[in-house]
């Protein structure tokens, strides 16, 4: 073979392996994703195989220091801003050492380049299942007290309940309303949007994506029941935020991968407001709070009387419903309950007037 030929040919395969690596140590490592490491791994190996021989005839042509590309560098490649480029430089990376190794094999061997082709869409779809999980980390970070507005549980309108919530302290606000009609939804959902965006809040829609993008929320919930996580995310896309509803561990990590920014952790106590069959409890909270990379919010049942078991579990957030928005004083009620998740910081009570 071409001389010239195999220093390609080796150069593409060090970028696939160590493409691979890097990738398969962040779904091993970070997602504690066995599935997506496990099928990582079998592209590398399938890779050692294809190679085989050829490659080790191959490094002996290697010339690192006649390489007239590796002086070549530009400003992006020595730097990573966050853990999101890492992955998504080295899947572009991965993607172009395939197509290169492919390309050039034709001329030697077809077969083995089929074999490369087919390693290359195998990981496209992989790829794709990574990038779900490549979330802001700040986003939902400063999120401590989320609180649910349903009109039935209020005992005043249900705007100016969701009002006093904000002024109380609530760092963000979702309106939940199952059964009501998309129109009024919508008008709802943009009330409450504007009011939100007064106080410098987040507004989450439950359930309704489609009516989420109408309103231009922040984001929007799903439950187990609901649209799928991975669908609703495909119909707002990569900005907006999604929630998911779960009950044990396994339905969190599926979360992450369908791209999830948050999880909501629970039945923790019973409720009133949604009444279960189970109850997940603190055993699931603990493990979500140990397990899971990104926020995790405890709910159902929690009250300023008993979110102390809540962050005992090491969660540091909370969803709340009739207890705040269904209290008497609504403002008293939020405000209590964010000093006990939050001491000593000051309460959200900007833009009153």
């Amino acid at each position: 073979m071409n001389p010239s030929v195999l220093r390609l040919l080796d150069a593409n395969a060090n970028r696939a392996r160590e493409a691979l690596r890097v990738l398969e140590d962040y779904s091993r490592f970070v997602l504690n994703d066995q599935d997506t490491s496990a099928r990582l791994k079998s592209l590398r190996h399938t890779l050692a195989e294809v190679m085989g021989p050829l490659g080790a005839q191959a490094i002996l042509h290697r010339d690192t220091p006649g390489d007239v590309g590796v002086a070549n560098k530009t400003a992006a490649e020595q730097r990573r801003e966050d853990l999101a480029h890492v992955i998504t430089a080295a899947g572009k990376r991965l993607g172009e050492a395939l197509r290169s190794i492919e390309e050039f094999l034709k001329t030697q061997s077809p077969t083995d380049a089929a074999r490369v082709e087919a390693m290359r869409y195998a990981f496209y779809d992989i790829e794709q299942r990574l990038a779900r999980t490549l979330r802001p980390a700040d986003r939902f970070a400063r999120v401590r007290l989320y609180v649910l507005v349903t009109e039935k549980l209020c005992q005043r309108p249900w705007l100016e309940a969701a009002e006093e919530a904000l002024r109380g302290g609530a760092d963000c606000l979702q309106l939940r309303e199952k059964e009501m009609d998309a129109g009024e939804l919508l008008h709802r959902a943009r009330q409450l949007v504007a009011l939100c965006r007064k106080y410098g809040t987040l507004c989450i829609l439950n359930d309704r994506p489609d009516v989420a993008i109408l309103a231009d929320v922040d984001g929007v919930h799903v439950g187990q029941d609901d649209l799928p996580a991975v669908e609703a995310r495909k119909l707002i896309g990569p900005e907006k935020i999604l929630g998911v509803s779960t009950h044990r561990i396994e339905q969190a990590r599926q979360a992450v991968l369908d791209g999830a920014d948050y999880v909501g952790v629970g039945p923790f106590f019973r409720s009133s407001t949604k009444p279960r069959d189970f109850i997940a409890g603190p055993e699931y909270a603990r493990q979500a709070a140990a397990e899971i990379k990104i926020p995790a919010i405890a709910i159902a049942g929690i009250t300023a009387g008993n979110v102390d078991e809540v962050l005992a579990t090491g969660i540091q957030a909370v969803a709340v419903s009739s207890a705040v928005i269904g209290a008497a004083d609504v403002r008293g009620a939020a405000e209590g309950m964010k000093r006990a998740l939050v001491p000593k910081v000051p309460l959200n009570v900007k833009n009153e007037t």
